[in-house]
């Protein structure tokens, strides 16, 4: 039986990911672990009964520790008990699912402790890509990934890893606002912002999706998962979210996935990977199906994407504050400070004073976590005199 801990259980990938083992019944979960929902947390000791479950918020960590004492569940808060659930020993996968920066020391310790990483935290690699990928080589790890592009990708390659890719075709669906004009993207509520007709998800990566930022930071994922540079990955908009991305050989031929929009089936792939297991999502109706529409993404009308390739070729840290500006744009966004449309404003302003100072060629993990909390001070400092 396969023992998973798991990083961000009570979030939109960790829920799903457990509705899997639910189905499957043959993976045993060792270890979980959430930032505060202590309420779904308890609910999940009770049904998987882990040997070990943290909270990032210590005090709400004492708290569930007091809710589940008649369990023998040990309970952990803080940094540390993050840090004790990606290096459980008794686990042999480990699923990043947790958003943000506080998934790549995880990640970084999971790698050290010789444990296959099904990666659905973008951060890890499009912060510190080039700590993660050559960390897995050295200790022989896998990095699986649980994003539907990304696991198509990883699904193509399956058998043509030695042929020479020309280019990748990362999908998106185009989000709600595909067709709207730059003024009525002005008039844009959070409300509207989260609404996604295809895919379910937590905030941040709904808003994200809305503004094709979140195909961009994709972009950049893919690059260090594939060894593809940033240039031969075109972002292709499949609005129906049927083909889930696309890779073309050399000779012309194209790879494609396609399935219903359902996170459950990357999931599973990485959790089981390389054996495909039964899944009762929907199918594909082909009969039904009677077109699959493609179209170019507007780059003028979503610069995120055209910003997201800079900071790729850029390099270094220029990422690292693409990604930090984009998180506290769309929160300030998300809060009614700022319109829809300035928060690409505010990740453009970010790196050009980073590239100003100076671009970081190498960062290590501390210093990552120091330019990104830097860059969010000085975006707050500048757009509110603090």
């Amino acid at each position: 039986m396969k023992k998973i801990s798991i990083l961000g259980s009570t979030g939109s990938v960790g829920t799903q990911t457990l509705d899997v083992i639910r189905i499957r019944k043959d993976i045993r979960v060792e270890a979980i672990a959430a930032r505060s929902n202590i309420g779904l947390l308890e609910k999940q000791i009770r049904e998987f009964k882990p040997r070990l479950a943290a909270v990032f918020d210590e005090k709400k960590a004492a708290e569930l520790a007091l809710r589940v004492k008649d369990t023998p569940t040990r309970v952990t808060g803080g940094k540390q008990g993050i840090l004790d659930v990606s290096a459980f020993p008794k686990s042999d996968l480990f699923l990043s699912a947790i958003v943000g920066m506080a998934g790549i020391e995880p990640a970084v310790t999971a790698i050290r402790e010789g444990k296959d990483i099904a990666l659905a935290n973008k951060e890890t690699l499009v912060c510190a890509g080039h700590i993660i990928m050559p960390l897995a080589e050295e200790y022989g790890v896998r990095i699986l990934p649980v994003d539907s592009e990304h696991s198509a990708i990883f699904q193509c390659l399956k058998g043509n890893r030695k042929n020479r890719i020309e280019k990748i075709l990362l999908t998106a669906s185009g989000g709600p606002f595909l067709h709207y004009t730059r003024a009525k993207l002005k008039t844009i509520r959070p409300e509207d912002a989260l609404k996604n007709p295809n895919w379910k998800m937590g905030k941040k990566v709904t808003v994200d999706s809305s503004t094709m930022i979140n195909k961009g930071l994709e972009v950049l994922e893919a690059h260090w998962l594939f060894g593809t540079p940033i240039d031969r990955i075109e972002v292709v908009i499949q609005p129906q979210s049927i083909i889930h991305s696309m890779v073309q050989f050399e000779d012309g031929a194209v790879m494609a996935q396609l399935g219903m929009p359902d996170m459950k089936l990357p999931i599973q792939y990485a959790l089981y990977y390389p054996k495909r297991k039964p899944l009762p999502v929907r199918r594909i109706d082909f009969g039904k199906l009677d077109s699959i529409r493609f179209e170019k993404p507007d780059r003028k009308k979503f610069p995120g994407l055209e910003l997201a390739s800079s900071a790729g070729r850029k390099g270094g840290s220029m990422p690292v504050v693409f990604n930090a500006a984009d998180e506290e744009a769309v929160s300030l966004f998300l809060s009614g400070k700022i319109r829809y449309t300035e928060i690409t404003d505010v990740i453009s302003e970010a790196m050009e004073e980073h590239e100003h100072n100076g671009i970081l060629k190498n960062p290590s993990v501390s210093e990552i976590l120091d330019i990104q909390n830097a860059t969010i001070e000085n975006i707050e400092r500048k757009r509110f005199k603090t």
